[in-house]
């Protein structure tokens, strides 16, 4: 059993999963293998919601797994974030995940495919 901050995992998966787990999380992720402003995130993942983006770049740099760097001090910010040292050894696990991903897309039946149309976060070809 793990347990962090009183919340307890039984297996060593629940524990990844506390860190990856949910919606957006591995996709904002794998777009950070490389050094991103906020702007340039928003546009990469366009169906996140504002409000949702924020929280879960909070809760990530709160587990350490990136960072954020405010470049001035009065509005326009310019924020931008970056993967940690501890985060980097996600990329592995992210890139697995992206082409698990992307064979299914082109060999489950029940997956439609547009060639083109899709954002795939990570060009595995």
């Amino acid at each position: 059993m793990y347990s962090i901050d009183d919340k307890h995992y039984p297996c060593a998966t629940s524990l990844t999963m506390r860190y990856i787990g949910g919606k957006w999380k591995a996709v904002i992720l794998i777009n950070l293998i490389e050094k991103k402003r906020y702007n340039e995130l928003r546009k990469a993942i366009p169906m996140v919601t504002e409000r949702t983006l924020s929280l879960q770049l909070k809760e990530l740099e709160e587990d350490g797994l990136i960072t954020r760097t405010v470049h001035t001090k009065k509005p326009p910010l310019k924020v931008e974030y970056e993967m940690t040292s501890f985060g980097e050894t996600l990329i592995p696990l992210l890139t697995a995940v992206a082409q698990w991903g992307y064979d299914t897309g082109r060999n489950n039946g029940k997956v439609h495919y547009t060639p083109g149309a899709d954002m795939d976060c990570l060009v595995l070809e």
